[in-house]
């Protein structure tokens, strides 16, 4: 089951959604104890959400929702890193991709902020995450300056972090600044360009 769900992540985090599903139906047919069962029904719904398709994963995350509300129990080790805080993180995701089918755009950041203060100390790449796609929520929501506030603020932690991961988040802040060309905005894009140019990945323009 372990290698199951991290393999599931592995293709989610590669594109390939529709191998991630398959993989996520294997372990949610062998899911025994709640946290599994409550992680699958999570990153279920963050794939549907990435395919587009908002009533499959509004049913999902609204599943796992309702299992972490009910208690996750006795805790496999290999699965203690899933909690609210992770399931916040995979809510915010699932809200930025569909942003473009209507979705407010506040949903995102309020996600995001929800899984800066709902996750466990030692998370550290994974809170840098959150910082940077939380920056790029407000920004594709609407609102410039908090986005500027909430970008510089990631970066400081992101320069300390050597991640694939977190640059491929900043190329995502990257394009979610872009229809703002202020002087202050593309000075924040300048931080992150230079910044993504010392890690192991293409930048976006």
């Amino acid at each position: 089951m372990e290698i199951v769900t991290r393999m599931s992540h592995q293709m989610i985090y590669l594109g390939r959604l529709d191998d991630a599903l398959g993989l996520l139906g294997v372990a949610e047919s062998k899911a025994k104890v709640p946290a599994v069962t409550a992680l699958v029904s999570s990153q279920t719904g963050r794939v549907y959400a990435a395919l587009g398709d908002q009533r499959q994963a509004d049913e999902h995350l609204g599943q796992a929702d309702e299992q972490l509300a009910d208690g996750l129990g006795e805790v496999p080790e290999w699965v203690a890193y899933f909690d609210a805080g992770e399931h916040a993180g995979a809510r915010a995701v699932s809200a930025r991709d569909l942003l473009g089918l209507g979705r407010p755009g506040g949903l995102a950041s309020r996600y995001f902020r929800a899984a800066l203060k709902l996750r466990a100390p030692g998370f550290d790449r994974v809170r840098v995450m959150d910082q940077v796609g939380l920056a790029a929520a407000l920004f594709d929501g609407g609102e410039p300056e908090q986005g500027i506030e909430a970008a510089l603020w990631a970066l400081v932690n992101a320069a300390r972090v050597d991640s694939t991961r977190v640059a491929s988040q900043l190329n995502t802040l990257l394009d979610a600044a872009r229809p703002y060309p202020t002087a202050a905005v593309n000075k924040v894009r300048a931080r992150v360009k230079n910044l993504v140019a010392a890690r192991p990945r293409t930048i976006t323009a």
